[in-house]
């Protein structure tokens, strides 16, 4: 029995490889991701990178609470103020003793008058630590960092005389009423002890306190304009001392109005006027030492601003 042969298929044909010159290569267009935004014409954009820190605008709270950092932090600040209130209490407590002691006639002067013996040389600590609140920084070469982070230059000398202000003035406050209960405490049973009534009161704590802080802030302006410690503080002892030493040394009728005016304008004198101690009788007198130191450190403190924003750090 013969089997049926199966028709042989032919073999298949060879599949021809192209040559190399004829080989196509096919790209395969590059498919967006889920949920990336389509792009015009068919791509597709890149999505923008999103910083999980969140970005807000800087405003001058953060300069100040960057300035309350730095002058807390350094040693020059506690120790300055330290020496200042150890001064102003100390000496206001020793002329205190010292006048009650001796159960002195006062001539109607008023007992609160007695702390400006310390609160001279208080003043010293006060100029000394402004001075080093702003030229400190020149001399270490943080300034370039501080500047880095905030560019703004008048944003950054108004949180510093900001926080020197107010730093001084509340240090200053606490100094004078320390002083001013001591003082009634202890002479007010004095004879001729004058009245410390409540405007008497204000003038010797807050205005005293008012006019120092400016002058804090006057010795600041003049370390940002100058940009070097030694300097700025001597020409502020100068602004403090010089003109009542220059007025006890002169002599002779002509040199009378420009001694006069010496003392009527130093910065004893305007500091005795607050406490209604005057060392002369003519001049300045109630409020007018308060509105004197504020024009001139307005004044400064214009120039250190002008001076900063065209000079390089």
């Amino acid at each position: 029995m013969t089997t049926p042969q199966q028709p042989h298929s032919a073999p298949a044909a060879p599949q021809q490889q192209p040559a190399p010159h004829q080989q196509v290569q096919t790209h395969q267009a590059p498919q967006p991701r889920q949920g990336q935004p389509q792009a015009p014409g068919g791509g597709f954009a890149h999505a923008g990178y999103t910083s999980p820190i969140p970005i807000q605008p800087t405003h001058i709270g953060h300069a100040l609470a960057s300035e309350w950092t730095k002058i807390k932090s350094v040693r020059s600040t506690m120790w300055t103020l330290t020496v200042m209130v150890a001064l102003v209490v100390g000496i206001g407590l020793l002329t205190a003793v010292g006048i009650a002691g001796g159960d002195t006639d006062l001539e109607g002067e008023s007992p609160l008058a007695f702390g400006f013996f310390g609160m001279l040389l208080g003043v010293l600590c006060v100029i000394t630590l402004g001075v080093l609140a702003v030229s400190s920084e020149y001399s270490t070469g943080m300034i370039r960092t501080t500047l880095t982070a905030c560019p703004s230059r008048s944003r950054v000398l108004a949180a510093k005389a900001i926080v020197f202000f107010a730093l001084t003035f509340v240090v200053t406050l606490a100094c004078t009423a320390v002083v001013g209960f001591i003082g009634d405490s202890m002479l007010s049973g004095n004879p001729g002890a004058g009245e410390t009534g409540g405007s008497a009161w204000f003038k010797a704590t807050v205005g005293v306190s008012l006019y120092v802080a400016l002058l804090g802030l006057l010795a600041l302006s003049v370390g940002s304009m100058l940009r070097h410690s030694a300097g700025a503080i001597t020409i502020m002892i100068g602004v403090v001392l010089l003109p009542l030493v220059l007025a006890l040394f002169m002599r002779g009728d002509a040199l009378e109005s420009v001694r006069e005016a010496l003392f009527e304008y130093s910065v004893p004198s305007q500091l005795g006027i607050m406490f209604s101690n005057t060392v002369v009788d003519s001049g300045p007198s109630g409020w007018d030492p308060l509105l004197i130191i504020l024009v001139v450190t307005g004044a400064a403190l214009a120039a250190a601003f002008s001076v900063l924003e065209k000079r390089d750090v």
